[in-house]
């Protein structure tokens, strides 16, 4: 690397730090004068990188940080903070606004803030005053309860002006900079990742409710640079934090082409959310189902073992175009995703039995956890539609702590007090069945479809655990024929037990319904747990 293109990246000039770069000379002490002055620094603040670093920053092929800006916010509702700011050490490199835009903007109507990281000029690395800018956007944003919107693109630090001693003393506050003060409400959180984001702009992608990534981007709490000098590990931004890493480690929740489609994720996210934990969650006039419910009955095959597509399901139940995933990368087994049921806002949970039949690991009952903390936060309601055969077992399980997970979300599922809705649609067996909402985690209503079959175990595993000394001793004593006849019988008795019927007649569920009802009857279960607003 150049000494050239080491100073652009780190924002240390080979000539040594300059003062009073901005210092153009005397003015006059006049209105009109001092206007003059205004408008020019102005001027210069919205320059960014200036042409040479703008025309490289288009090469890499992403977009500037003003024209994100104003693709994100509605036209003419842009209101800048802090444009004027300047580093603490001035070189000659000038560098408008700490490489930071803050500010606020409508996104279809409603009020967000802004921090917009500006990587075309010192790679967007941190320092000091750019440190304070979004500390100040981000009190504003909780103290007055808006959404806030991250911009993520930037290459870490800045060094010097964040080495030794200045490192400690950096402008950050971590009891306001990553949540609100005790007793304010939350605000959502939505972060796009357009490039290349380390350090400050990997922290913030961490306490956003929503991630959305570029294919073309990383996401790592430092970059490569850093990375194979400290521990000697040579590895490409894709293969550090590339979109397939970030999702598998639930750090990012959806992949996107363009930077377009980035922003317009974000404003789907954000249009099922309040303003801020506080307040309502927005309804949407009420539109058919994406696709009839009546086709339930045969989407979803009757034998527990084979395979469909959850997400047809959520397509039955939701009305059409309103599905927004929500880290379908991260715990595949169970699909997550934000949704509207008759206008109204909800959080869907549905077991993906097209991977690993289901069964929930311990990074499903993590990202689970997260889907139940958000909704419950702002007031969605949660339908979990139940197609479990457990919980995983075995070493990789245990070693990846499948136990406190469990514990994490059936506390959190417990806890939560927006409306709970299950339907159980084929199989919830052990602790899968309550790590989805069963009756221990006090959900308001759950149905199931006729085809369910609920219980401690899946007939498989339990009739061979429970009956395993009889079933050795026919295999001795009356040989293979004999010992596959009992296995026959003894499932057939543990599915009889495990049919809902019984679950009804003993209140353990409150209904058994037609699947193509179960849209009706969760709307409608819904607006029953809500009780009368009034």
């Amino acid at each position: 690397m150049s000494s050239t293109e080491a100073s652009a990246r780190t924002g240390v000039s080979d000539d040594g730090p300059m003062t009073g770069v901005e210092d153009d000379g005397p003015r006059g002490t006049d209105m009109a004068s001092r206007l003059a002055v205004l408008r020019e620094r102005q001027e210069r603040a919205r320059e960014m990188g200036g042409p040479e670093g703008l025309r490289k920053h288009r090469e890499s092929g992403r977009l500037p940080v003003r024209e994100r800006v104003d693709m994100l916010v509605d036209p003419q509702s842009w209101f800048e903070i802090g444009a004027l700011a300047l580093p603490e050490r001035r070189t000659a490199k000038h560098v408008p606004g700490d490489a930071v835009v803050t500010g606020f903007g409508r996104l279809d109507g409603r009020r967000i803030g802004v921090i917009g990281i500006d990587a075309s000029v010192v790679a967007g690395t941190t320092a000091p005053i750019s440190m304070r800018k979004q500390g100040r956007l981000i009190e504003h944003a909780q103290k007055h309860g808006f959404p806030l919107v991250l911009l993520c693109d930037a290459d870490g630090g800045r060094m010097p002006d964040v080495s030794g001693w200045r490192f400690s003393g950096l402008p950050l506050d971590f009891a306001t900079f990553l949540k609100p003060e005790p007793g304010r409400p939350v605000v959502p959180r939505a972060a796009a990742v357009l490039g290349p984001s380390y350090g400050d702009s990997a922290l913030h992608a961490s306490t956003a409710h929503f991630v959305v990534m570029l294919r073309s981007s990383s996401l790592a709490l430092s970059g490569p640079s850093v990375v194979e000098p400290a521990i000697g590990e040579k590895v490409t931004d894709d293969e550090l934090g590339g979109p397939e890493a970030a999702t598998a480690a639930g750090n990012a929740h959806l992949v996107v082409e363009t930077e377009a489609d980035a922003m317009d994720a974000i404003a789907a996210f954000l249009s099922y959310l309040p303003a801020n934990s506080s307040r309502p969650a927005p309804h949407a006039p009420a539109r058919p189902p994406g696709r009839d419910p009546a086709e339930l009955e045969t989407l979803v095959p009757t034998g527990s073992r084979a395979g469909y597509d959850v997400r047809d399901v959520f397509t039955c139940l939701a009305d059409e175009a309103s599905i927004l995933p929500w880290a379908d990368g991260w715990g595949p087994s169970v699909l997550t995703a934000l949704a509207r049921i008759e206008g109204r806002p909800v959080g869907l949970v549905g077991n993906q039995p097209i991977v690993r039949a289901g069964a929930l690991d311990p990074d499903a009952l993590t990202k689970q956890r997260a889907f139940v903390d958000l909704c419950d936060t702002f007031g969605l309601p949660l339908v979990f539609l139940h197609d479990v055969p457990g919980l995983m077992i075995g070493t990789q399980a245990e070693r990846g702590g499948i136990l406190h997970g469990y514990e994490g979300l059936v506390s959190r599922i417990a806890e939560a007090t927006v409306p709970k809705i299950g339907v159980v649609l084929r199989k919830a067996y052990g602790g899968g069945h309550f790590a989805m909402g069963g009756r221990p985690t006090r959900p308001d209503f759950l149905y199931a479809w006729p085809t369910a079959e609920l219980g401690f175990m899946a007939p498989e595993t339990g009739v061979r655990t429970v009956y395993r000394r009889r079933l050795e001793a026919a295999l001795a004593e009356q040989g293979p024929e004999a010992h596959a006849a009992l296995i026959e019988e003894l499932t057939a008795e543990w599915i009889s037990e495990a049919e809902p019927w019984e679950a009804a007649a003993h209140l353990s569920l409150d209904d058994v319904i037609e699947p193509s009802r179960t849209r009706e009857v969760i709307a409608t279960s819904i607006d029953i747990a809500l009780g009368d607003p009034e």
